[in-house]
């Protein structure tokens, strides 16, 4: 935790409107950034610096992070009178393992890291408000200081106002993709795995791949992420970007958790196909993936065990009717599931609960990261895992951490996993991350010939 105990959070917000979350991390390019869209685009956020920072290692990282998050929001101020959607919100995330350990891809990343930035604009509700977060001393009146944070806060709307992003940026130029994991090594991993699953250690595991991108230079996110927003709009998009050009972002299909006081919304989503070409042909993928044995039975498994996970923390479930989520290059089944809950606790106690769901873990949860761990040749970092935001409350959104890139200076790496199941075959599991991997390399690659899955 890096703020002091003798400090309290003072935050002061004003109206915003016309300045776009493109224009304000154009703005604070080469400095602390983070993002979040919600999937139905009810909400965007963007924050730049730090007031604050929260890290947390080992099993009690979520326990941690609450406690040191509601000290923090304990005493806080916010002036004026302005809407909860402007109130100061964490930005951040944590590792697909508890006992995650730096290496060269995650270098500067810890189990568990959230930040309150110094500067958060926020869009809903046809509103965009900008606040300013600053902790004071707690012997000073935060009247004191609040003609200086408004101040501030004037100035820097006009910067933004005068600082509109330019449409011209240029894509980094890719200049080469790896995959550092062929065909046959894949087959071997699926193959153990399998064996695995028959001799009745387990049900289900999923097992991810990468590729690495190498750019001429330093990347720029702004057209990646302007990418993503064009083309994956109906996906959940965050930025966790805490040091410049160390970046982690994506644009993530499915929901971990969003918790709103004790209401809970989560989903089920497992099992995917490939778009058509045309209609026709699109309806008859997805009535194929609506068949499928297999794909049926992995989607149970998740739905299952989500249930299973809610029941003591919740009053009541609704789960509802199993449907086709389709994106772009992809269709998955989906199955959304909605609690009421019997404390409201905040997000964190569901995170907890929830990751990793067999969707990207496996079952049961503890022999499937066993074998993860065995199998998979580097690290996952923050691949698969909780990612997003929490207010004052501790109520917040978290996306589950896929379709996702890691970016350092000029190199990026991409994961992409696949459910494994007694019936499963490494080729069409192959074929699966391939389609997984597309949405980042087609946001990173001038060309798609680059590509060459």
């Amino acid at each position: 935790m890096q703020n002091s105990q003798g400090e309290r959070l003072l935050s002061c917000s004003l109206p915003c409107p016309r300045i776009s979350i493109q224009a304000f991390l154009a703005a604070h390019d080469g400095g602390a950034r983070f993002a979040w869209a919600s999937a139905d685009g009810s909400l965007e956020l963007a924050g730049a610096g730090s007031a604050a920072e929260f890290f947390a290692w080992g099993n009690a990282r979520y326990d941690t992070l609450s406690r040191d998050a509601r000290a923090l929001f304990a005493d806080a101020v916010q002036a004026g009178n302005v809407p909860p959607l402007a109130g100061p919100r964490l930005f951040g995330g944590f590792a697909f393992r508890h006992d995650f350990t730096p290496d060269n891809t995650w270098s500067i990343y810890t189990p568990a890291w959230f930040v309150l930035p110094h500067y958060q604009l926020v869009r809903a509700q046809a509103e965009t408000w900008l606040t300013i977060n600053a902790q004071i001393p707690k012997d000073e009146a935060p009247a004191a200081m609040l003609k200086a944070l408004e101040a501030a806060l004037r100035t820097k709307i006009n910067q933004l106002r005068d600082n509109l992003p330019r449409r011209d940026q240029q894509q980094s130029h890719l200049r080469d993709i790896d995959y550092p994991m062929s065909l046959a090594a894949w087959t071997r991993m699926i193959d153990r795995a399998r064996a695995s699953i028959h001799a009745g250690e387990l049900n289900k595991v999923v097992l991810s791949r990468a590729a690495e991108l190498r750019f001429a230079g330093a990347i720029n996110l702004l057209p990646i992420l302007r990418h993503l927003a064009n083309h994956y709009g109906d996906c959940y998009r965050f930025l966790f970007e805490p040091r410049p050009r160390y970046a982690f972002y994506g644009a993530s299909p499915e929901l971990l958790a969003a918790v709103s006081g004790r209401e809970l919304q989560t989903m089920a989503l497992a099992g995917s196909i490939k778009r058509g070409a045309t209609t026709a042909e699109d309806e008859q993928l997805g009535r194929q993936l609506l068949q499928s044995a297999k794909d049926r039975s992995e989607q149970q498994i998740v739905v299952d065990k989500i249930c299973e996970r809610l029941s003591p923390l919740a009053r009541s479930l609704d789960v509802q009717q199993i449907r086709l989520r389709k994106l772009r290059h992809i269709q998955h089944l989906h199955t959304p599931i909605r609690a009421r809950l019997k404390v409201a606790s905040g997000l964190l106690p569901l995170a907890n609960a929830l990751h990793p769901t067999p969707a990207l873990g496996g079952d049961p949860r503890n022999a499937a990261l066993r074998i993860i761990r065995q199998l998979e040749p580097i690290p996952r970092g923050w691949y698969g895992a909780p990612v997003g935001w929490l207010d004052a409350q501790l109520d917040g959104q978290f996306a589950v951490a896929i379709r996702s890139a890691v970016a350092q200076e000029s190199r990026v790496w991409i994961y992409a996993g696949a459910g494994i199941v007694a019936r499963s075959h490494a080729q069409a599991e192959w074929d699966e991350t391939a389609l997984k991997l597309r949405p980042m390399l087609d946001a990173h690659a001038q060309t798609p010939s680059m590509i060459g899955i």
